[in-house]
């Protein structure tokens, strides 16, 4: 994979990436969608919980609490 190419959960708090891929199958895939993540989507990091998870992103001008783990299947291209 090319420098840039990372899942979700790995961007930076501030940083801005372009969604890429799913690798959610299934219910999960389609709740990932549902909220946005569709290839070619801007997404940036904003906040982190005090405990670390979840993780609030800026999706299509709305903010989204994702868990790591949910993150984690999604691979977004940096452009920061």
């Amino acid at each position: 994979m090319e420098n840039n190419i990372l899942s979700l959960d790995k961007l930076l708090i501030g940083k801005k990436a372009i969604v890429r891929a799913l690798v959610a199958e299934g219910l999960e895939r389609r709740r990932l969608l549902d909220l946005g993540l569709v290839q070619g989507t801007p997404v940036e990091a904003l906040h982190v919980s005090p405990t670390g998870d979840p993780i609030a992103y800026s999706i299509m001008g709305a903010v989204i609490a994702l868990r790591s783990n949910d993150a984690s299947k999604v691979i977004v291209q940096n452009l920061s």
